[in-house]
């Protein structure tokens, strides 16, 4: 499958590349150009000045050696050699030259080279194109004698053309070699993607069993696990759903099937009318059955939507506990538990919506009687604990398996019905609890020891009172006479 990714971040690269070797080029040119004109207008200053040297010794431009010497330069250096007296008469060349300066240079050429000082650079106005030369008087006894070299410049060209070339060839391979290896680089990385690509389709279609191979430990790889990880949520939640669905399914059909069955026994005239009034009343329970499942399930669409508006404000959390305490009263009794209840003597006033926490207590308690055996042992506990209002419900019993705990809370999460006592419920009030915690600002956690009890407990933030301004102007006046005290026992001593 030809890869997409690949292929736009191949055309960017060599966008990149092409711009970058532009700019090298032009920039290598430039200095490779500088370098090879200096180096040539050198070696025509060493020739211009080995020829004034020898002019120098001989006292004469038509001795045998300097005749030998001009010719021998020349055609080492590639390069004209003109002898010239201070009128700028042409007295010696070597090889042809010119028509124009056959016989005299240009004036304004003659008053650049015959400088005292030499000279060293281009010479424009004695051949049809720019030269480079250099140029150095000697004195005689015939008069001042200048030597002046120049040409070169097609060898420079010639040269600047061979480095071009070989640059241009080295881009290209390097070009060709990082597109290639940037292509499959890319390509290998672009295979997780398809992969999840591929993945994110199948869960589109319901199938959760789909995986993504993992390798290295890049940030590829990380994606990689995190999509896993994500796929493993999804397939927990799908599992959770799908039990729930069965679930609520199982409990919304119980009901209806026995209330069909009644009123059917009842309108048949099956029942018999002194028996009427009973399975009446079996019809009633049946029905706030199914109101009370449908009001949680309501409740839990609010709260995951966030339409409920928490009521926050100060209230006392042990009287709250009494109240929904006193309403389980009945089924406390029904399976003969004991009941330890600690709280503080004095009020512990946490902030919260105290529906909304009666709502939390209620589910938390519930689900412990459920779990505790007849008999039992049922604990409940307020307290202060680092500016926080914690409450606790234990039940004795079998306890939580520890692969379990983390689940506890989770929505759709029914624990196993061999171990319930009770087998009602949706698996949905610790998930409301929770949910209503953490709007709370607060925490919930579960503790288990296994045969032995099971432990839910959350915190709320306790209600910070703030100082009237009366009392403040108490403090400030107790603060006053405190400091006048003070400040008598100072003088005092």
């Amino acid at each position: 499958m030809r890869s997409r990714l690949a292929a736009r971040h191949v055309a960017e690269t060599f966008l990149i590349f092409v711009f970058s070797f532009i700019g090298l080029a032009a920039a290598y040119y430039g200095m490779a150009y500088k370098f090879n004109q200096e180096q040539q207008t050198g070696r025509l200053a060493d020739v211009a000045q080995q020829l004034c040297a020898l002019i120098r010794e001989e006292d004469s431009i038509g001795a045998p050696r300097v005749v030998e010497s001009m010719a021998l330069l020349a055609d080492t250096v590639d390069c004209s050699i003109l002898l010239v007296d201070s009128k700028g008469r042409v007295l010696s060349v070597s090889g042809e030259l010119p028509a124009p300066v056959a016989e005299t240079l240009p004036s304004e050429v003659l008053a650049l080279v015959a400088r005292p000082g030499g000279f060293r650079g281009q010479l424009q106005g004695l051949f049809p194109a720019i030269e480079e030369a250099a140029a150095m008087t000697v004195s005689v006894s015939r008069g001042d004698i200048t030597v002046l070299a120049t040409g070169g410049r097609a060898a420079v060209e010639g040269m600047m053309q061979s480095l071009m070339s070989l640059f241009t060839t080295a881009a290209y391979g390097i070009l060709a070699l990082a597109l290639t290896a940037i292509y499959f680089s890319i390509h290998r990385m672009a295979r997780p993607l398809k992969s999840m690509s591929y993945a994110a389709r199948r869960f589109g279609q319901g199938n959760f069993d789909v995986r993504v191979q993992v390798n290295g430990d890049d940030e590829m790889a990380e994606l990689a696990m995190a999509f896993n990880n994500m796929a493993d949520s999804l397939d927990k939640t799908e599992q959770m759903r799908s039990s729930f669905i069965a679930n609520v399914s199982h409990d919304l059909k119980t009901p209806m099937t026995t209330i069909s069955g009644f009123v059917d026994g009842i309108l048949d005239g099956t029942i018999p009318q002194e028996l009427q009034s009973h399975y009446l009343q079996l019809v009633s329970d049946e029905t706030r059955r199914l109101s009370r499942l449908v009001n949680t399930l309501m409740d839990l669409a609010k709260f995951e939507s966030d339409e409920v508006e928490l009521k926050i404000g100060p209230f006392d959390l042990c009287e709250t506990v009494r109240q929904v305490l006193i309403s389980f009263e009945r089924s406390i009794g029904d399976k003969r538990l004991s009941l330890d209840l600690s709280l503080s003597d004095e009020a512990i006033t946490a902030r919260g919506d105290p529906d909304a926490i009666h709502r939390v207590l209620y589910n938390i308690i519930d689900n412990a009687i459920k779990f505790t055996p007849p008999e039992g042992m049922l604990t409940v506990t307020v307290e202060k604990k680092e500016r926080q209002a914690l409450c606790s419900v234990c039940n004795s019993g079998d306890g939580v398996p520890e692969e379990d705990l983390p689940h506890l809370f989770s929505r759709f999460y029914k624990s196993d019905k061999s171990r319930s006592l009770d087998r009602r419920g949706s698996g949905l009030g610790l998930y409301i609890a929770k949910t209503i915690i953490d709007r709370h600002g607060g925490t919930i956690y579960a503790e288990s020891e296994q045969g032995k009890s099971c432990t839910l407990s959350f915190s709320l933030p306790l209600h910070q009172s703030r100082p009237t301004l009366q009392g403040l102007v108490e403090q400030k006046g107790k603060g006053s006479r405190r400091g006048e005290g003070e400040a008598k026992e100072e003088e005092i001593g």
